[in-house]
């Protein structure tokens, strides 16, 4: 494996360069509006630390990481981390990223996802289990709230809860969205069933 044959330069590498990534990703959490790196940058971000070792990723495989991740710095953090020890020579190609994310998934799970998805309330999760039930998103309140069964005025101090803790924001009036991407399907993973009891 590539982390074997490059392990102690390597990895110093990926840890340097992608520390600041990761501090980066955790205030994205907080503050959605910083916004996702681009594709360009997504690339740039993944390829440079590979490659002062001399390791190269393919254009499919670059590709599918940022489809994956949306740009989400934290997310690219994982999935070149998780490529990068599971690849066995160089270019990493796309084969060597689908067989990693069933990995990079569960780690994302049990510890980005769970650790926030334990300090929610229980209204909390059930409207963000809404909020998944309709798709990708964004979402409008009013899909919300009809989904859930309930005025949309009802729901104004969950709402107010979830912006607070970063787990939702507003893009537009009337509209919220996930702050990160694939929290979605990690709601139905973690709920598989919509309670249908009153929020």
């Amino acid at each position: 494996m590539l982390s074997e044959i490059h392990s102690l330069p390597a990895r110093a590498l990926l840890l340097r360069n992608w520390q600041d990534v990761i501090s980066y990703a955790e205030r994205l959490f907080n503050f959605p509006d910083i916004g996702a790196l681009n594709e360009q940058d997504a690339a740039k971000a993944l390829q440079e630390p590979v490659g002062e070792a001399g390791v190269l990723f393919d254009g499919d495989a670059l590709h599918e990481i940022f489809r994956l991740t949306k740009g989400y710095p934290y997310f690219l953090q994982e999935w070149g981390y998780q490529v990068w020890n599971q690849a066995e020579s160089s270019p990493i190609t796309l084969s060597v990223v689908e067989k990693t994310t069933r990995l990079v998934v569960n780690r994302l799970d049990e510890n980005f996802f769970r650790v926030r998805f334990n300090c929610l309330t229980d209204r909390e999760k059930k409207y963000l289990r809404a909020m998944a039930e309709l798709g990708p998103g964004p979402y409008r309140s009013a899909d919300i709230s009809t989904a859930l069964g309930v005025e949309i005025t009802a729901l104004s101090s969950v709402r107010s809860g979830l912006i607070k803790k970063g787990m939702i924001y507003s893009p537009s009036h009337g509209v919220m969205a996930f702050t990160v991407p694939l929290f979605d399907e990690f709601m139905r993973r973690a709920m598989p069933e919509v309670d249908g009891e009153p929020l």
